[in-house]
């Protein structure tokens, strides 16, 4: 009788001890994090004022975003030297807590000039991504006019980001 008591608290010290053993890492895990938790919220506070810097405000109107962003790409092209066929605004869709407002744009002109643009919108800020481009070989150049590089027709869908609530 004493022997199968004994049996019993050892099998119930064994569970415990496996109980504990399991434990451990997870414990040691938790007291990591409460180490680190002055630096993780540091960090966090700085992603989120270089997000912030990367998409437009929650209090900026999406009209007024996408009038302001359409009249901005359309000087970039016109300054670089392309002419814009054709630009319109595409819906805005929400995703992960932005709300995404494009812009689609057909343009001519010059290979180098369309490669001015590209550097030009890749510096935008707010970020303005570059979703989809197609390059087209354009007309050349009519008799008599002189051509310095390739004509090329582009169409491209430009992005930019709002904070969504």
């Amino acid at each position: 009788f004493v022997l199968s008591i004994l049996a019993d608290f050892w099998g119930v010290r064994q569970d415990n001890q496996r109980q504990i053993d399991r434990l451990e890492p997870r414990l040691a895990r938790l007291g990591g994090l409460l180490e680190s938790e002055e630096r993780l919220k540091k960090s966090s506070g700085k992603v989120g004022s270089q997000i912030l810097q990367l998409v437009y405000p929650q209090s900026d109107d999406q009209a007024t975003i996408a009038a302001a962003l359409q009249t901005s790409v359309r000087d970039i092209i016109s300054v670089a030297g392309l002419k814009v066929g054709n630009s319109r605004i595409l819906p805005v869709k929400t995703e992960d807590g932005f709300e995404r407002i494009g812009l689609s744009l057909t343009v001519s002109g010059e290979m180098d000039a369309l490669d001015e643009v590209l550097a030009d919108l890749a510096a935008y800020t707010p970020l303005l991504l570059v979703e989809s481009i197609e390059i087209k070989p354009g007309r050349p150049a009519r008799r008599g006019a002189e051509s310095v590089g390739q004509a090329v027709i582009a169409t491209m869908q430009l992005m930019t980001l709002r904070a969504a609530q």
